[in-house]
């Protein structure tokens, strides 16, 4: 399917595809290494838990950011483009946590090709720990 045959054929409420993640100490270590980010809640396991107090390691935010738009881009076709996007941490993560993507389609603009969606990482109790919102151009005719 061409893109601009996608366009024409996505509505509100079309849902992406889910998926699982579950973010381990050596994940988080190499993200977190990668940004330069040496606050110690997020590699030194006796540091997050005895001195701040959190019950493990805690999943970097812009890693769920990361993740979302990760699965956006899946779900783009090549000739679309990521035109903006934007989330929020609501609620903190810890390694071992399982956490789900899920997104659907909040709107379709035909005449110039643009698809807003929502989005939202979910922890097992089916909290939103992460939503976000996106914003695809597709080709249009």
């Amino acid at each position: 399917m061409t893109d601009l045959s996608r366009i024409k054929t996505l509505s509100p409420g079309d849902v992406l595809p889910g998926r699982e993640f579950c973010c381990d100490n050596v994940q988080l270590f190499f993200y977190n290494a990668s940004l330069w980010n040496a606050h110690r809640i997020h590699y030194d396991y006796p540091y997050a838990t005895q001195v701040e107090g959190y019950p493990g390691l805690v999943v970097a935010g812009p890693l769920m950011g990361d993740w979302l738009t990760q699965c956006v881009l899946d779900w783009m076709e090549q000739d679309a483009t990521l035109v903006s996007f934007e989330y929020s941490n609501r609620k903190a993560c810890y390694t071992g946590d399982v956490l789900n993507f899920a997104g659907e389609v909040a709107s379709v603009e035909q005449d110039n090709g643009l698809v807003t969606l929502d989005l939202r990482i979910t922890d097992r109790e089916g909290d939103t720990v992460t939503p976000g919102r996106a914003v695809v151009r597709f080709p249009f005719d």
